[in-house]
């Protein structure tokens, strides 16, 4: 629980209370304390930044990496194109972050997935999930030191999505999703109100697996694309100062390969940039007047932009050209041993440009499968000095509907 006293006019205090509870998301995202004085620190600024936490252990054990891996539960966050070449006819899983747990005990990250296979065919599928981000207990205090709002605030996403085999090797998926954040409180007293933020987004996603042959064995070779967030702007301040949604896209690729009977290696490699434009900095232009008002011109420019337009300006708006809009990709490599799909060992290692955030960090994790449920957990180690997310927790418990049926099957006869 974090605390703050309070010495100035109420309606101040909200707008203080809103502030430490954005500040608390952003360090969700790298040491921005020990780089945000460096000039050439320009990460992307999105909205409802707890949409781009990997919220599952078996990923983020990979180095956050998921696009072509073989589907399970929370492909929903990966590439939900996946679903349709799912093994299960239906799963369901529950994964749980501590997040930022070396700075505070109270903020994580809560996250339901599941889907079920339609029709005879096996080849279509339909998913949803439901993800709850709480940045825990704020409270601050009057003069006297008695306390006198307590804030709560938390960002939930709500989604449902359906996938389709187009072809033996090829499928697509679409993701419709609702979006809430509360950064706010409410009171009794207080005479500016505020109020939640909510937005609507959508995902578009594909993917390919095939099975080469390799000497005598035979592999399987997958790669796959998510578009994800592809939506509205969100606003804290009744419509004021609205900002882009974290809008990505998501390329990997994944070969997997027997080692001997029951024993199989994959590796993968994901890539990741934000399809969000970069928002101007007053240091990019001339210390004048004149670079005054182009500053000012360029800015405004920036909120009025609509998302779609932002998409497609993200690949060329790059203050230092096409050499920094190269820093903007982050790039994810893992692996994951498998023994009999019952035990797993994974690891993986992600990397962002320390000039657009400086997430870097290596992963490692395991995962026990019985007939109905899976266990998996995953560890992570960060490279980058004083980052608040180093020793970072993911736990992510499935159930598998079809274990659960052949239990129940065996127990009536």
């Amino acid at each position: 629980m974090r605390t703050i006293i309070l010495v100035s006019p109420k309606t101040l205090m909200n707008n203080i209370l809103r502030r430490l509870a954005a500040a608390a998301i952003a360090l969700t995202f790298g040491a921005l304390a020990t780089m945000a004085q460096k000039d050439d620190f320009n990460p992307i600024q999105t909205g409802v930044l707890s949409l781009g936490i990997t919220p599952d252990a078996r990923g983020a054990s990979m180095g956050d990496l998921g696009a072509a891996t073989d589907p399970d539960v929370n492909a929903q966050f990966w590439n939900p194109s996946k679903y349709a070449f799912a093994y299960s006819t239906a799963e369901f899983g529950l994964s749980y972050t501590p997040w930022l747990r070396k700075l505070v005990n109270d903020i994580f990250l809560a996250n339901l997935a599941g889907y079920w296979k339609l029709g005879s065919g096996d080849n279509q599928a339909l998913s949803a999930s439901l993800r709850y981000f709480s940045l825990g207990e704020v409270n601050s205090y009057d003069g006297g030191g008695t306390v006198s709002q307590s804030l709560n605030p938390y960002e939930l996403s709500f989604d449902i999505g359906y996938s389709r085999k187009l072809s033996e090797k090829f499928s697509m998926g679409v993701v419709f999703r609702y979006i809430y954040s509360d950064l706010g409180f409410s009171s009794s007293y207080a005479g500016d109100q505020s109020t939640g933020a909510s937005a609507f987004s959508a995902d578009l996603s594909g993917y390919f697996t095939t099975y080469p042959m390799v000497g005598r064995n035979e592999c399987q070779w997958s790669w796959g694309w998510n578009i994800s967030n592809i939506g509205t702007k969100v606003s804290y301040s009744h419509g004021e100062n609205p900002a882009f949604l974290p809008t990505n896209l998501r390329l990997g690729t994944t070969f997997a390969f027997p080692l001997a009977d029951y024993h199989t290696l994959s590796l993968g490699f994901d890539l990741n940039k934000l399809l969000v434009p970069t928002r101007p900095r007053r240091d990019d232009y001339a210390d004048d007047i004149e670079g005054e008002k182009e500053f000012a011109l360029a800015e405004e420019k920036w909120k009025d932009m609509s998302p779609i337009t932002g998409i497609f300006k993200s690949f060329s708006d790059a203050p230092g050209g096409f050499k920094e809009e190269l820093r903007e990709i982050a790039f994810s490599v893992g692996a994951e041993y498998n023994y009999n799909q019952q035990f797993f060992v994974r690891g993986g290692y992600y990397y962002q440009n320390p000039k657009k955030g400086n997430q870097q960090y290596f992963a490692l994790g395991a995962g026990f499968s019985l007939n109905v449920v899976k266990l998996d957990a995953s560890y992570m180690l960060a490279t980058a000095q004083n980052s608040p997310l180093d020793q970072t927790l993911r736990f992510t418990l499935t159930f598998n509907l079809d274990g659960l049926k052949d239990i129940l099957g065996r127990r009536r006869r």
